[in-house]
């Protein structure tokens, strides 16, 4: 495996994490009907909580008439967690706006269409570019900053709390997006000239002529008004956190909880305005933690599968290219009360285990106590609704004493990476303007990108790669505090690239990525990469775009496929596939010019074109695939791509293993096994049990029971 804890590609900033896993959960004193405080600190203390979330979502009780603040109630909270240790993350109330504010400025309301407001009652309604709500936001930020972050348990502020919940409409957003554009492109003749408006007549002849988004069906217009909506969230955070450093002091932290799946949202591009990565992993439990996995598992606002968990902390980390925070986890059943599904016994350690050896520096359950009214009444917390410790409880106690067990040991990892997945947001908007892909019922499916990467991602996994992910704006712009990565020096720590629908594509990150495989490094192309250019207009040029000549092999044409097809091993060429490959949902009429064909279908007219293709290129290597392989195809394909040796050697179907560098330099080993039946793995170097008194020696066996954990680390 490749260990990139010293690569200096990204340089991880892990002075503000504590050393240990900082662990714990939201905790909300005034949601209560009686006073329990006392209590529940013991219950937290017993458990070996070490941290607590709290304040993000009450303005209306921290100002309840307007300029009338009530500071007072959150002192007793803060003053019980310091008594027993437990530090205190302290959030901003701004996504949540009291009902005065709403009745005396209605102006403020977000608008979702031009002049259709979010209706009052739920949260996260308000248009937060707005001068009114500015103002009343940075007052009780203040009022709270200036009477709480000195108190000895805040280690860290969270500012707002998953923003980017809404494209927002209201004029003053679309007046300042029309300035944005002129900022950007100078005149009107250029925007007409990037945008290609002379198409169904769309010239503009003066600024004002900018038609409203509602209707727009342009995809250029359409890729430039989400990126416009990701930066104008970027801001939201960037003043919030600027008020708010105003008051912090050396060694505390500014985040925010970011919901990865939200319409405005770009993370990496709201990371560069943290000192940390903060975010929510919601997952699938029960069956939907099984391995092995299922072709197709059901598709919800949280993600399911194995895989998918693994994705959620390997997207975290790539927001700086850093160790980060969980806010929020499940801590029991979530999302509504027809979804009852709370964890297996054991699934709660597996789950955090899992994060933390990704890069998680804390695990924080939503939340403490379910609540009794509200929305959420039924989203379970620590706690049930009695109030009596049950199962959740104690299954969350034992990863807190295992946490303090660990110690200095699972802080600040650096997750070892056998395969980089390139990322981009612009693509994925892109493909929910003009998705690639059908649905089965032939409507456009607007999870294109999520379905393409996924394939890809989902194959390393299953054939037990360790993947990082990397932004292509990180590739053209640096992580937060760093240059663009060198591709010589990138190719040789990060041996195995794959771009798999970036369509969205700088040309310079085109040639990056060409210098990246000359330099040494094996790029897997997958569908769409580099089709289009940054504004979204289909490149005139042979496909793959820039990368068709290096990689030997080009494309004229594409197709869906309504059914799958069959995909084979070319004889001799090195890639081995099973009988059961198959081909999903596209396929590129892939052609070998000066390539190897690797794969191809059993077909009668795409039988003519190539599957898999690869080339030697410079010192590297070029590999395109111009389908969505299925399952088995997508293992195979990456077990023959696999840099190095897999370490483990083959692992039993339900286990998994992840590797990662601590701030010591010492590799820690993470085994899991993902089902009811017992497994056992042979190690295949010396290791220390840092749970238990024992050891093991290169050969020896460890024995995983269902749903089971070890951590080990290397002597």
């Amino acid at each position: 495996m490749t260990d990139n804890a010293q690569s200096g590609v990204f340089v991880t900033d892990t002075t503000r994490l504590p050393r240990r896993v900082l662990f714990g959960a939201a905790y909300y004193a005034e949601y209560q009907r009686g006073r329990r405080v006392t209590e529940d600190f013991d219950r937290m203390a017993s458990a070996g909580f070490s941290v607590i979330r709290v304040g993000e979502s009450v303005w209306s009780t921290w100002e309840p008439e307007d300029g009338r603040f009530d500071l007072d109630w959150l002192q007793p909270v803060l003053d019980q967690a310091h008594a027993r240790g437990i530090r205190v993350v302290l959030g901003t109330p701004t996504y949540a706006v009291p009902p005065w504010l709403a009745r005396r400025y209605p102006e403020i309301a977000g608008e979702t269409s031009t002049g259709v407001r979010v209706g009052w009652g739920a949260r996260q309604e308000v248009d937060f570019t707005h001068a009114a709500f500015r103002f009343h936001a940075e007052r009780v930020i203040r009022a709270i900053m200036n009477r709480y972050v000195s108190h000895p348990a805040v280690i860290g502020v969270q500012v707002d709390n998953e923003p980017g919940f809404h494209l927002l409409h209201n004029h003053g957003v679309f007046q300042s997006f029309v300035d944005h554009l002129r900022h950007r492109y100078g005149d009107i003749e250029t925007l007409n000239e990037e945008w290609g408006l002379v198409y169904w007549s769309h010239r503009l002849s003066d600024w004002s002529d900018l038609w409203r988004p509602d209707g727009n069906v342009q995809p250029q217009y359409d890729l430039a008004w989400r990126r416009f909506q990701a930066e104008q969230t970027a801001q939201f955070i960037r003043w919030q956190a600027g008020v708010v450093r105003e008051y912090t002091e050396p060694g505390q932290f500014v985040t925010t909880c970011i919901a990865y799946q939200l319409p405005a949202m770009d993370d990496q591009l709201v990371a560069r305005e943290l000192d940390i990565t903060s975010g929510n992993a919601y997952y699938g439990m029960q069956d939907s933690l099984r391995l092995p996995q299922p072709e197709h598992l059901p598709r919800y606002w949280f993600t399911t599968g194995v895989h998918a968990l693994h994705l959620t902390a390997d997207r975290m980390y790539a927001s700086r290219q850093a160790p980060f925070l969980v806010t929020e986890t499940n801590a029991s059943s979530i999302n509504d009360a027809g979804h009852r599904k709370p964890a297996y016994d054991g699934q709660w350690r597996q789950a955090a285990w899992a994060l933390v050896a990704r890069g998680a520096g804390m695990i924080e359950y939503w939340h403490w106590h379910t609540l009794h009214f509200g929305a959420e009444t039924y989203w379970g917390g620590v706690m049930p609704h009695s109030n009596v410790p049950g199962r959740a409880y104690r299954e969350i106690a034992r990863l807190g004493a295992e946490f303090a067990t660990a110690g200095e040991t699972v802080v600040g990892l650096t997750p070892h990476s056998d395969v980089v997945f390139l990322y981009s947001a612009a693509s994925k908007w892109l493909m929910e303007k003009q998705p690639p892909l059908a649905d089965p019922y032939g409507r456009p499916d607007q999870r294109a990108y999520q379905e393409i990467f996924d394939a890809f991602y989902r194959g390393a996994f299953d054939a037990r790669l360790q993947a990082r992910l990397v932004h292509d704006q990180q590739i053209l712009h640096g992580a937060p505090g760093e240059e663009s990565p060198d591709p010589e020096r990138f190719a040789a720590e990060h041996p195995l690239l794959v771009a798999a629908g970036a369509q969205v594509a700088d040309r310079r990150l085109l040639d990056w990525l060409t210098a990246y495989a000359a330099a040494g490094g094996h790029l897997v192309l997958g569908p769409r990469t580099g089709y289009t250019d940054e504004e979204g207009r289909a490149r005139e040029a042979v496909a793959p775009p820039v990368l068709s000549g290096p990689a030997g092999a080009h494309y004229e044409e594409s197709s869906n496929l309504d059914a799958k097809l069959t995909a084979t091993a070319t004889p001799d060429g090195g890639l081995r596939l099973p009988d059961d490959a198959s081909a999903h949902r596209w396929a590129d009429g892939l052609i070998a010019t000066d390539a190897q064909v690797l794969a191809s279908y059993e077909h009668p007219h795409f039988g003519q074109f190539a599957a898999v293709t690869t080339r030697s290129y410079g010192e590297g290597r070029i590999t395109c695939v111009g389908t969505l392989p299925g399952l088995s195809f997508a293992k195979a394909l990456f077990e023959w791509a696999r840099p190095t040796a897999a370490l483990w050697g083959a692992l039993p179907h339900s286990v998994t293993v992840n590797s990662a560098a601590n701030d010591g330099g010492r590799t820690v080993h993470v085994l899991h096994n993902w089902a009811w039946k017992p497994q056992t793995v042979t190690v295949p170097v010396d290791l220390e049990d840092v749970l238990a008194d024992r050891k093991f020696r290169a050969g020896d066996v460890v024995e995983l029971g269902p749903w089971d954990v070890v951590v080990t680390v290397e002597p």
